[in-house]
């Protein structure tokens, strides 16, 4: 169970402002979460397949198509420096 100086010391750390009045409901609130999660990490999930989504849906995807025209060469002939291929920059990091 998170006292109210707990949830004061994570509002700090979080760089949250908590009003005096609310602590004490941010402490209850924050320990149902709490066993919520430890409920939910008691249970046996042995044969449970994994999934991205609860509900079995399928994604709708655009097609994979070519939109525009490959523009490398002009796009090469316009920057500052190239080389081989490459665009050069300046060194920022040491």
């Amino acid at each position: 169970m998170l006292s109210a100086t707990e949830v004061k010391k994570i509002a700090h750390l979080a760089r949250l402002g908590i009003e005096e009045e609310n602590v004490a409901a941010y402490a209850t609130d924050l320990n149902g979460i709490l066993t919520l999660m430890e409920q939910m990490g008691d249970l046996n999930t042995d044969g449970v397949k994994p999934m991205a989504h609860p509900m079995d849906q399928i994604q709708r995807l655009r097609a994979d198509t070519v939109t525009e025209t490959n523009q490398r060469d002009y796009f090469q002939i316009i920057a500052p420096q190239t080389e081989n291929g490459l665009y050069l920059v300046p060194k920022v990091i040491e």
